[in-house]
């Protein structure tokens, strides 16, 4: 029944299949995971394209709790053999195409991997978990899909985004979020599969790839390049914080209702110009200003507008408040202070996943494997 609720246990094991666990959210959710929770059992997969990174777990990849796959969550004979061998009874599935300026230039992959890759795993888990039993098996299994708030379109000055807001996605990389967020919701009305789904609002914080705006924009003016904005910098996005994003899922899988969505914001609306002009400002206090004397604000360049690019994203997140008891804890502020912090004080990291060599852990870890050039991309 839809809104059902079982409240995990002190003790309670879990055996969790977190997919896209080597990205930016899945990595801190697996980390937060295996400090937090020492019963739960963790099998990461990722296929280790552009955006996966195991350095990001290197410091949690010998916890006896922890098991790394690599692998396409499209290959439905591999997640059938792990859910198989390790009795998996939780999905936390962050694998996904995000980025989406790729999704405009090659929205083929995000078809694939978000649509494609979610059916897979999802008809997976009605076999493993209900299997003759139909809509009375799996009763305490969960699978929980990672979505997006981009999936709402875009809202003007006012208004927030709830979880009966008509979906009205704008981009390839939005439409096959969508999508895949129809085909979990269909499995829990079809099947009885006890899916929760989770649409969150724009994340930042440590180990994001630098294609996205904070990373971007910080690697940027330490290097004293140009700061791309695009069209007039006033598209607005609610940030949140990544930790308080991973604490929100755990929440949801251990108090959530079966068939429920819930939003997960950050209520901190802002311009992408002024999230821009916040880390130069950042970056001049800690480490000084450019070698010209000039502050890093100069280095902003707006630029022609991103094709369908949503003028603002806003959350209400007050049903999982209301529901679960979760709210975020960092302040706008304060998160950026620390992301700008951990990026100054983990240069070897950004630089390794700029230049590319990061992909040599993966070689040195795994038995010398080649990553393709087709994953390089």
């Amino acid at each position: 029944m839809k809104g059902e609720t079982t409240l995990a246990k002190n003790g309670e094991i879990r055996r969790v299949l977190v997919t896209g666990g080597c990205g930016f959210i899945g990595a801190n959710f697996v980390r937060l995971v295996l400090n937090s929770r020492p019963d739960w059992q963790v099998v990461n997969l990722d296929k280790l394209t552009y955006a996966g990174n195991l350095q990001s777990l290197a410091d949690v990849a010998a916890h006896p709790g922890y098991r790394f796959v690599r692998g396409d969550i499209c290959d439905q004979e591999l997640v059938e053999s792990l859910f198989g061998e390790h009795g998996i009874d939780t999905v936390v599935h962050f694998a996904a195409e995000s980025h989406v300026d790729r999704s405009i230039t090659g929205p083929d992959a995000f078809i694939r991997t978000n649509i494609f890759g979610t059916f897979t795993l999802l008809e997976t888990a009605r076999k493993a978990w209900l299997g003759e039993k139909g809509r009375e098996g799996g009763a305490q299994a969960r699978f929980l899909h990672v979505s997006t708030d981009e999936v709402f379109g875009s809202l003007g000055a006012t208004g927030y985004f709830t979880e009966t807001t008509c979906y009205d996605p704008r981009s390839p990389y939005s439409a096959s979020k969508a999508s895949s967020d129809h085909l979990a919701r269909a499995y829990f009305h079809t099947y009885g599969l006890p899916v929760l789904i989770t649409n969150c609002s724009n994340n930042y914080g440590p180990y994001q790839f630098p294609e996205k705006l904070i990373p971007l924009v910080i690697n940027n003016a330490l290097q004293g390049r140009p700061l791309p904005v695009y069209g007039d910098g006033g598209n607005v996005r609610d940030w949140l914080y990544v930790l308080d994003h991973c604490e929100a899922i755990i929440r949801v899988l251990e108090q959530g209702g079966v068939g429920e969505s819930y939003n997960i914001g950050g209520h901190n609306e802002r311009k992408n110009l002024e999230v821009v002009e916040l880390l130069c400002d950042i970056l001049d206090r800690r480490v000084g200003f450019l070698p010209s004397g000039q502050p890093r604000r100069s280095l902003i360049t707006f630029v022609r507008d991103r094709l369908g690019h949503d003028r603002r994203y806003a959350i209400d997140a007050g049903k999982i408040d209301r529901e679960l008891g979760w709210t975020p804890r960092m302040s706008f502020s304060e998160g950026m202070e620390q992301t700008v912090a951990w990026y100054l004080e983990n240069r070897p990291w950004l630089e390794s996943v700029i230049d590319g060599s990061y992909r040599e852990y993966y070689r040195n870890m795994y038995g010398g494997n080649e990553i393709s050039d087709e994953e390089k991309q």
